[in-house]
């Protein structure tokens, strides 16, 4: 018996997703836990995995349709299986066309189209294409960074749609030699740009709505505080030499993380969320790490990171942020964090303040470890800081509390030993 296989919901405010591109053809082979296709979320592009073995029967969605939470998106069955389309789905709409769909007449069935890759019809799309030219999101952002005409790019893809490695394969003919323009002195003037327009993708509207909403609504206040890391730096330093031969390098984020998850543990109120006249504090201790991303930023979740070793802590941080920043997270990478750190002093950032993350109840803003002169013993000398700074919602937590807790994150900080025990 056929299987359907439904838009799965990747993340608790998750209403719809884009169905980017399917990674396997009408007809083949796909085994349960396989990659099925590439959906687009708020968050980030997330590589789906089948629900199902069998043989690919029916595609009921098209590449670029948005697509809600629970349609129905694939039929997985048998070979030759005969299958109908399920009925009473909600019809899938377009990203970035507006369409005036007819209503059939009650109790007629709507059929459902799909897109084959070798002999499917190719749809019609009216225009309703960015620039009339039809292409996956990866390939628009990278051709944009470029400065290529999509024009002028041929598409591999199903129905000639433009895809990543068209875009990265295409090479500009060479412009035809014309007669030696005369050498003129270089005039020195700045050209005038032309004012552009970009549209928002999922990415950037659903940072927008989420920012928007945690500023007007979460009463934000800010505690900073600078720890000492000299202890922190000599530690890391004899770990990342015996880690050598395992390929982990460990970096002064992991260190972090385990401290702050382990903090926590004393403050529950910083992990913890705001539900209907009560404050809902996790058992669980999943740190969030933001990542930037082409278009925006994302954020991927450490589990129970008070549970794991600091080696743990670097490899799965790795290993998540590569995937989304190359657009191939898994569901569970950026699913379920109770509190979120943000560090930007790899880009020699000294201090600055986060947004919260709703619905977490604060966020860390950690700028970057630097030698600097401090006072040792009544003598000037050289040590490695770092400034930290904590958002708070003023809703379930108060700034006694945030502050003592910046204070207790000390003691993972400046004594890393206890991170390691």
């Amino acid at each position: 018996m056929a299987d359907t296989v439904t838009m799965p919901k990747l993340g608790f405010d998750m209403a719809e997703g884009v169905l980017v591109r399917w990674v396997v053809t009408l007809g083949g082979h796909i085994n349960k836990g396989e990659v099925l296709a590439e959906i687009e979320t708020d968050k980030a592009t997330v590589e789906v995995e089948s629900s199902h073995t069998g043989t690919i029967l029916q595609f009921l969605v098209t590449e670029g349709d948005i697509v809600p939470v629970n349609a129905p998106i694939a039929i997985v069955g048998a070979e030759g299986e005969k299958v109908e389309a399920p009925t009473g789905s909600p019809a899938p709409k377009k990203e970035a066309a507006t369409e005036i769909v007819a209503t059939p007449a009650q109790g007629e069935q709507t059929p459902v189209e799909f897109i084959e890759t070798k002999h499917g019809k190719p749809d019609d799309d009216g225009g309703a294409f960015p620039d009339g030219v039809r292409a996956s999101p990866v390939a628009r952002n990278i051709a944009r960074e470029k400065g290529i005409d999509l024009r002028k790019v041929k598409g591999t893809g199903p129905n000639g749609r433009i895809i990543k490695k068209d875009v990265e394969g295409y090479t500009a003919a060479p412009a035809t030699p014309g007669p030696a323009a005369p050498t003129f002195a270089p005039a020195f003037v700045t050209p005038t740009r032309e004012d552009t327009t970009v549209p928002l993708t999922k990415l950037r509207q659903a940072i927008a709505r989420r920012m928007t909403e945690s500023k007007q609504v979460f009463p934000h206040f800010y505690v900073s505080y600078e720890y000492n890391l000299d202890n922190l730096m000599a530690v890391r330093e004899q770990a990342n030499a015996a880690l050598a031969d395992r390929g982990v390098k460990l970096s002064v984020n992991d260190f972090i993380l385990k401290a702050v998850a382990l903090t926590l543990h004393d403050f529950p109120n910083l992990n913890a969320s705001l539900g209907n006249n009560e404050i809902v504090r996790h058992g669980h201790f999943n740190i969030g790490v933001a990542v930037s991303v082409e278009g925006g930023l994302t954020t991927v979740v450490v589990k129970d990171a008070d549970q794991k070793s600091l080696s743990q802590i670097a490899t799965e941080v790795k290993a998540m942020s590569t995937r989304a920043r190359e657009g191939k997270v898994k569901p569970d990478d950026v699913d379920g964090s109770t509190f979120t750190t943000s560090n930007l002093g790899m880009y020699g950032v000294e201090d600055f303040i986060a947004i919260i993350n709703p619905p977490e109840a604060a966020i860390l803003a950690i700028g970057g470890a630097a030698q600097v002169p401090v006072v040792k013993d009544g003598q000037l000398a050289i040590g490695w800081r770092m400034k930290a700074t904590i958002s708070a919602d003023h809703r379930v937590t108060d700034g006694a509390e945030a502050a003592k807790f910046m204070q207790a994150l000390a003691k993972g900080l400046e004594e890393p030993l206890r991170l390691m025990v």
